[in-house]
């Protein structure tokens, strides 16, 4: 896994044993993750690097309270998850993105259904250098450094900037094609998916090197999930982005993103489940836990939790999952 968890570990143990506890000691009786005693089997899970700190946060709880269920989570990106999961190799896979047509094609002709829940948000962040004095960019802005063919070599390129800026070259920093985080930048900031510049950085799915190779670098950029900006702490900075329908600059924080103001650049994340799956109650006890306790475990794998209109569509997947 290519992400540092600072988090995961001591207080991920700290965080099962309080979940357990409450799994133990509400009494009901049914598989909603409160009492799923007798569960047993393996859950085999892949995807997105992004979700990848959700998954095994949640998957490491769950396997506390339910010692006979195993739940691997494995980390081929978001494109290398569906991949698989189309081929019928996992029971589900994470996603940083929707599912595309070309892949639920390719589920289709392998007679792989599958169901689809939201269980968190998360959202992009253009990041610089804390000492860049840039505050607020627009998307067009974005595009002229991002896209195909673009002309821009430094700041001082860079039309309809707030702040006149010094002639100095961008160095860029971005994930790689098989990344949601890729596929969802470019579609956001360019029109298109997968077109971008060929003067960036690919850094693959490790987004922490592009948050090291912008704090490195006063007039360095790079695109990475909000989760990463939060985890580096001062070493790089996210610009607010002017919102294109009302012109705000809103700033990528937790209340912006859930609320649904920071746009484009605010995103869902997924879990996929295959219909032969879900058919299994160690499945459906996995989603039913995960969103009883998602709170918890969002801010535990710092992530987005899901608000409450969220919540409620989720469980109305999961609840249709079982019938």
């Amino acid at each position: 896994m290519t992400r540092r968890m600072r988090s995961i570990g001591l207080t991920s143990a700290a965080l099962a044993l309080a979940l357990a506890a409450a799994a133990c000691g509400s009494g009901d009786s049914d598989t909603t993750g409160s009492d799923s005693s007798g569960l047993s089997g393996t859950i085999v899970f892949d995807g997105s690097s992004t979700v990848a700190p959700l998954s095994e946060t949640a998957a490491e709880a769950f396997e506390d309270a339910n010692p006979g269920v195993s739940v691997p989570v494995g980390t081929s990106g978001t494109s290398g998850g569906f991949e698989k999961f189309c081929n019928g190799e996992l029971d589900m896979t994470g996603a940083s993105r929707a599912i595309k047509e070309s892949e639920v094609e390719a589920c289709a002709a392998n007679d792989v259904a599958y169901a689809e829940v939201q269980v968190a948000n998360d959202a992009l962040g253009a990041v610089v250098h804390p000492d860049n004095p840039l505050q607020c960019i627009t998307v067009d802005s974005l595009k002229q450094i991002w896209d195909l063919d673009s002309p821009v070599d430094s700041w001082g390129d860079v039309t309809g900037l707030e702040t006149e800026l010094p002639d100095e070259p961008i160095t860029l920093y971005g994930a790689g094609e098989d990344s949601g985080t890729f596929d969802y930048w470019t579609e956001a900031i360019n029109g298109e998916e997968g077109r971008i510049t060929t003067g960036y950085n690919d850094i693959g799915e490790d987004d922490n090197a592009a948050v090291n190779g912008v704090s490195g670098d006063p007039w360095a950029m790079a695109f990475v999930p909000f989760s990463y900006v939060q985890e580096a702490g001062g070493k790089v900075r996210a610009l607010e982005v002017q919102d294109p329908a009302t012109g705000e600059c809103v700033a990528a924080t937790l209340d912006n993103v859930i609320e649904g103001a920071y746009n484009p650049l605010g995103r869902p994340l997924f879990w996929y489940a295959t219909a032969d799956a879900v058919q299994r109650p160690e499945v459906v006890a996995f989603f039913e836990f995960y969103l009883e306790n998602q709170e918890d475990i969002t801010t535990e794998a710092i992530f987005i939790p899901l608000n409450d209109a969220q919540v409620e569509e989720s469980k109305k997947r999961v609840a249709d999952l079982g019938k």
